[in-house]
């Protein structure tokens, strides 16, 4: 496995929340774009299954990020 995501630098997930201050968005990117988790990752699960990227707002486990 390599150490990033094959998928970072198309991901709209990380391109939008890279630079986030948030703990649950820093968290999600280290475990899932440049950690362990990176076969689990439900984005690449649903770009592969439907052909298209997801929403940006869809994290890395499938859940999404609501707006305030």
């Amino acid at each position: 496995m390599s150490e990033n995501c094959e998928s970072l630098a198309k991901c709209g997930f990380f391109k939008k929340y890279n630079e986030s201050k948030q703990l649950a968005c820093k968290g999600f990117i280290a475990s899932y774009c440049k950690g362990a988790k990176q076969q689990e990752c439900k984005r690449m699960q649903f770009r592969k299954q439907h052909g298209q990227a997801p929403s940006d707002d869809m994290m890395p486990n499938g859940m999404m990020i609501s707006a305030k």
